[in-house]
């Protein structure tokens, strides 16, 4: 029984250890949502401003960009899948994978191919894993993105949406993220952004969609030094901005789900201590009466023994 109890509390031990270390990233996932949070709403006024204006020009024109038009047959589209870089956060980025799949799927049985960009080391090893060909990764800044990443992952793919797609242009650029609605809430979503459209709706331009409301007619604008080229200023910096935002957003939920996966790791491993402790002292206890019974035995055999010899 002594061998027993001693495993018991060598389990103890170590599940203890690790209940140190889920709560203290527990603790860490928490204090980094605040962050988080606050750059999502600082950056998305001057994203969703910054569509608008772009919306303006493309519906305040005549002029045709090819950033703002439907191709009439597209043929390849290309698609971002933004994930984390490291676990720990439940099914965060797996849920992220699965919407890109989703994505894929449309997309491909509308007959378009699709290049697949990556940003985080998980979605790297689930296509290095199934050795799928990919147009572009990036890592290491998963759960703190700048501004400076978010351009570095769009300048590749303007480039190829201002490409032809017989020199390996696409026609279409969307995004796969995950949407922070609330601490408890994080939703995997896809937005198109390019080419952008201009269809009349209520608001969305959280969504990256952004139109004007029913209600309102743009009028025609002038221009300098001409709408193709405020389209070809403003077009990057929205692709930028909205990988930015789209970026923070998915930080944010990134700390929220490990936060969350975090405090079921450690609720579990208080319940886990407390099932070991109660199995430890109930041997323990059939220790001690296994040791008082032998007491017991013994002095009756001593007693029987000196009653016989008298």
């Amino acid at each position: 029984m002594g061998a027993q109890i001693r495993v018991y509390k060598r389990r103890i031990r170590s599940v203890t250890a690790t209940k140190k270390i889920t709560k203290a990233m527990e603790m860490i996932a928490a204090s980094r949502i605040i962050k988080a949070q606050r750059q999502v709403a600082a950056s998305s006024p001057y994203a969703d401003e910054l569509t608008r204006a772009v919306t303006a020009v493309a519906t305040g024109s005549n002029t045709k960009h090819p950033l703002t038009t439907e191709a009439e047959h597209p043929t390849r589209a290309a698609v971002l899948v933004v994930t984390s870089d490291r676990g720990l956060a439940g099914g965060y980025s797996s849920n992220a994978i699965k919407a890109a799949e989703r994505l894929t799927e449309r997309l491909r049985a509308e007959g378009k191919e699709v290049d697949s960009y990556l940003i985080g080391r998980k979605a790297v090893a689930y296509y290095a894993f199934r050795e799928r060909k990919v147009a572009g990764t990036w890592t290491g800044f998963s759960d703190s993105p700048s501004y400076a990443d978010a351009k570095t992952a769009a300048a590749p793919m303007i480039e190829s949406v201002l490409a032809d797609t017989a020199d390996g242009g696409v026609d279409e650029l969307h995004i796969v993220f995950t949407q922070f609605v609330s601490m408890m809430t994080q939703n995997p979503v896809d937005r198109r952004l390019l080419p952008l459209s201009v269809k009349d709706q209520d608001g969305g331009a959280g969504d990256g969609d952004a139109a004007p409301a029913k209600s309102e007619a743009l009028p025609l604008f002038e221009f300098e030094p001409s709408a193709e080229g405020v389209l070809d200023a403003l077009l990057p910096r929205y692709v930028e901005s909205r990988i930015y935002n789209a970026l923070l957003q998915a930080a944010a939920s990134e700390h929220a789900a490990r936060r969350r996966a975090m405090k079921s790791a450690t609720d579990n491993a208080e319940d886990l201590i407390k099932s070991l402790t109660r199995l430890a002292n109930a041997a323990r206890q059939a220790d001690i009466t296994q040791e008082i019974s032998e007491i017991v035995g013994g002095a009756s055999a001593l007693a029987d023994a000196s009653a016989g010899s008298d």
